[in-house]
């Protein structure tokens, strides 16, 4: 159950790491995530930030069938 707790929390920072740079994206043409982390790591980041909304939204949906 740790485990899990763990994965979710990092999962939701990512999610919301994510959100605010597409925010700032949106908003200003700029990107945090690429100017911090430079070109190839920030893809690396990017991928995950997609895990996790795949990962979040299976937990939604398992826990809607409940």
């Amino acid at each position: 159950m740790k485990n899990y707790h763990t994965i979710n929390l990092i999962a939701t920072i990512l999610l919301i790491v994510g959100g605010l740079n597409w925010g700032l994206i949106g908003l200003f043409e700029f990107d945090l995530i690429g100017v911090v982390f430079h070109e190839m790591l920030s893809r690396v980041i990017f991928v995950l930030v997609g895990l996790s909304a795949v990962f979040r939204i299976a937990m939604w949906l398992n826990h809607k069938m409940k």
